[in-house]
């Protein structure tokens, strides 16, 4: 069953009994990249009185509630991520406070309803599990596998010389069999993959 991510960030606001609810949506490559999010939108809210986020990232899926009453924030929203079947996904709500409490319930509704109207506005992409391949090939054929490389689309992410030339690729996990079988047909077997 393909899961699936985001193009790009969105962003949306509600507003719920003098409340202020700020929803972003956005992809992410893990946790790392998401608490870097949460602090750039925790220091560009200093007045907010809550920064809540769900996300739904393989291993590294969290939530908080951020000070909101336990289960009124970050599980509704990590529920939107589900129903929606999003991986690699934040989803962050600023909450600036207006004076007039809205009960559990209304909280936990004013959370999913802000995330739901940001992902209105989304464009939901299939989400492709990615590989590293690293290859390791002599001088004469590295111009070759480089162009071999750009040809297909894949991402060189690193490129070291020494006795040989090591190239990483990143491409999708179920290319890696026949980016291997096509790099050995292309420089005649002088093509190796020291992490295989």
């Amino acid at each position: 069953m393909p899961t699936y991510t985001l193009a790009a960030p969105v962003a949306s606001e509600i507003d719920i009994r003098k409340s202020r609810f700020l929803a972003f949506v956005l992809p992410v490559a893990g946790r790392d990249e998401a608490m870097r999010v949460l602090q750039r939108l925790r220091e560009e809210h200093r007045a907010a009185a809550h920064v809540c986020w769900a996300l739904m990232a393989g291993g590294q899926s969290g939530m908080s509630d951020d000070g909101e009453p336990s289960g009124t924030a970050g599980r509704p929203m990590l529920e939107v991520l589900r129903h929606h079947e999003l991986d690699g996904v934040l989803a962050a709500v600023v909450r600036y406070y207006g004076g007039i409490k809205l009960g559990a319930g209304g909280l936990a509704r004013a959370y999913t309803d802000a995330v739901a109207a940001a992902l209105t506005k989304a464009q939901r992409i299939e989400r492709i599990a990615l590989a590293e391949l690293v290859i390791e090939c002599a001088y004469a054929d590295e111009a070759r596998v480089r162009r071999w490389v750009e040809h297909q689309g894949h991402a060189l992410v690193d490129g070291s010389h020494g006795g040989t030339v090591r190239l990483t690729v990143r491409l999708p996990k179920d290319a890696c069999v026949t980016a291997r079988e096509a790099l050995i047909n292309l420089t005649q077997g002088r093509v190796g993959f020291p992490d295989a």
